[in-house]
């Protein structure tokens, strides 16, 4: 008795298995269903590409409000606010079947990005850009929101932070006679030297100099001494001169 009511609850477990999806099942499902998309309705799109451009509109206003780069790239800006939109359709295209996910990645894989760039905040609001377009794609609107305002606050505090101790490379040609004097001078502003050469008895020396409230009246009084033949000031971020 005991063994054929043993044997009726193995035959149910197994027929409850057969009728179980599988890992291989649901994948094979997946590729299968394309007419899902058809399904996605028109307000969930619309929802996403109006949030995430008004979120890509705060990356916008952040680039251009904190850079301090040589000369402000208004395309490169534009190209941030259309990439968080381009990532953002594409995350939401892709996020509900597997055989366009892995297409995808096989179409980006053989794309090539020429294009240099050279500053490491560019390459940060790349990254800022593309983030929110993944995460608007994948409704966490919130992940998106929150994230770019701590993001945003953070560069505007670190950028203010540098501006109010603007570094510069102040470049000067000089007789090596009047050395000692020029040190003495140099006393009234902190500087560093970054490098020194003579040259048929004129010496070029540049220093890195830390200017606050944007006071360059050292610049007039050392231009203006005996034996100095010229002297320039250049911003410097620490990658580059401005």
């Amino acid at each position: 008795m005991f063994f054929v009511e043993y044997k009726k609850i193995i035959y149910k477990w197994r027929g409850n298995m057969d009728k179980s999806l599988t890992f291989q099942d649901i994948f094979k499902k997946s590729f299968t269903q394309v007419d899902h998309f058809g399904k996605i309705p028109i307000s969930q799109v619309v929802i996403c590409l109006i949030i995430t451009a008004i979120v890509a509109s705060f990356i916008f206003y952040i680039y251009k409000d904190t850079f301090r780069g040589v000369v402000y790239s208004y395309s490169y800006n534009i190209s941030l606010f259309v990439m968080s939109l381009l990532t953002s359709l594409i995350v939401l295209t892709i996020s509900s079947n597997v055989a366009l996910s892995l297409g995808m990645v096989g179409a980006l894989s053989i794309v090539r990005f020429r294009t240099a760039i050279k500053d490491p905040m560019d390459v940060m609001y790349m990254f800022w850009a593309i983030t929110v377009g993944i995460a608007c794609g994948a409704k966490i609107y919130s992940v998106a929101i929150l994230g770019s305002l701590l993001v945003g606050l953070a560069i505007k505090l670190l950028t203010n932070y540098k501006v109010k101790n603007n570094t510069y490379m102040f470049i000067i040609h000089y007789e090596e006679k009047i050395n000692e004097k020029l040190i003495v001078t140099l006393q009234e502003v902190q500087y560093f030297i970054k490098s020194k050469s003579i040259t048929r008895g004129v010496t070029e020396m540049a220093l890195e100099v830390k200017v606050k409230n944007n006071n360059t009246a050292f610049v007039n009084e050392i231009s203006e001494m005996e034996g100095v033949i010229d002297a320039s000031l250049v911003r410097y971020n620490g990658d580059y001169a401005e």
